[in-house]
């Protein structure tokens, strides 16, 4: 039986976001863009459009997805699939909060079709 233990990198405050924003971290070649709601659910994903390679960080955050802000695709910050017809995904990655303070594992939770 193979167990990996998941391994949590301190990524700042829940604060250091602003609702219906993001914050972009970069762990060697990969940006990930932390995503806060209006509600303040977290998620993270990689910082690329599968459309056209645009910085969803930039881009604007809805319930539950965030519109690129090149070609206006929506992405599901829940699963990192492309929404409507669109197709594609971008990896997503395990966030939690422990005590105001966001921690992401670097192990991403959904590769890229």
């Amino acid at each position: 039986m193979n167990i990996t233990a998941e391994i949590w990198t301190k990524i700042g405050s829940i604060s250091d976001i602003p609702q219906r924003g993001a914050r972009r971290v970069k762990y060697g070649a990969v940006v990930i863009a932390i995503f806060r709601t209006f509600d303040d659910r977290i998620f993270a994903l990689e910082d690329v459009c599968t459309n056209c390679d645009g910085p969803i960080s930039q881009g604007i955050v809805g319930d539950a997805s965030v519109a690129c802000p090149i070609c206006n695709w929506e992405i599901s910050l829940e699963t990192g699939e492309a929404m409507g017809a669109d197709v594609g995904q971008v990896a997503t990655y395990p966030v939690r909060l422990e005590g105001g303070i966001l921690q992401i594992s670097l192990s991403p939770a959904a590769k890229a079709a």
